[in-house]
């Protein structure tokens, strides 16, 4: 996917994301989000108690990851 497909995508969630909308997004559970977060894989910042990741951030990650996985 292309980032504009990706932002087309994801243009119903507001630009600073929760674990849980992410885990929505990503179809993983939030226990797996906060992993990711804690590992660096998922740049996120802390507001308050939660964590918010930047839409852009989650697009850059996905893009990441399309790349890296092998064709089949």
């Amino acid at each position: 996917m292309t980032k504009m497909e990706y932002k087309k995508t994801l243009s119903s969630y507001p630009e600073a994301l929760t674990a849980s909308e992410v885990a929505e997004i990503l179809r993983v559970c939030t226990k797996t989000v906060y992993k990711l977060i804690r590992q660096g894989e998922i740049p996120a910042v802390k507001v308050g108690r939660e964590n918010r990741v930047s839409k852009s951030v989650l697009i850059s990650y996905l893009r990441n990851k399309d790349k890296e996985s092998p064709p089949p």
